[in-house]
């Protein structure tokens, strides 16, 4: 049994999806934001940094969304390719982790990175990065490599679907909200993962509307 430290919508969903596909045991610990559950002592404990998502194991807890998938994906075997496809597979997965996230983060929070910058430039920087790494993204889908199979997904989806997500519908400022059309791989991807069982039940539980990842609705 787990216990997946959660809030509706935050980054905890990725781990939430990739649970459910799983099929383990896990447990949600709901947490409240804005009464400031986040930093309390017990949970500060677990991650210092005070963020979600946590996940406490039997061998303690681990913090940090590419940890927590590519440690349970190791644990049970799952959602991970271990063949030669593995070094394809690692290098977007951490892409994903290490530029898109990042950048969707950017794009909802540009206060946090403006700088000297006025922030609507800085979310317009951030739109403009996006879709260049969109487009990289594309041409990737398109190679229809097997560990991007909506069937049988692994680690990797649910994190790039809850990502453009949030790009769709977080932008601060609305001018720079992904648009999917010039992306006709991805959005199939998206489509096909919003009909798979596992990610259904999970965007179902959350209220998530029937296109949470292909078209979502705040």
């Amino acid at each position: 049994m787990y216990t997946l430290h959660h809030i509706d919508d935050w980054a905890s969903l990725i781990i939430r999806l990739a649970l459910e596909e799983m099929g383990v045991d896990y447990h949600l610990h709901r947490h409240d934001y804005d009464a400031g559950s986040l930093d309390r002592d017990d949970f500060r404990a677990l991650n210092p940094q005070g963020l979600i998502p946590v996940l406490e194991t039997p061998d303690g807890p681990i913090f940090e969304t590419a940890a927590i998938l590519l440690w349970l994906a190791d644990r049970h075997g799952a959602m991970a390719p271990t063949g030669p496809e593995r070094t394809v597979f690692l290098s977007w997965f951490m892409f994903i982790s290490n530029t898109l996230h990042p950048t969707v983060m950017a794009l909802a929070h540009p206060e946090r990175v403006a700088g000297q910058m006025h922030e609507t430039a800085a979310c317009q920087s951030a739109h403009a990065r996006l879709k260049g790494q969109c487009d990289l993204l594309e041409d990737m889908v398109a190679t229809s490599p097997p560990w991007l199979d909506a069937q049988k997904p692994s680690v990797l989806s649910p994190y790039l679907a809850v990502l453009l997500r949030w790009a769709q519908m977080l932008a601060a400022d609305r001018s720079c909200a992904l648009d999917l059309a010039p992306y006709p791989h991805l959005l199939a991807h998206l489509r096909a993962l919003e009909a798979h069982p596992a990610f259904a039940r999970v965007t179902l539980a959350e209220a998530l509307g029937p296109t949470p990842f292909s078209n979502p609705q705040e």
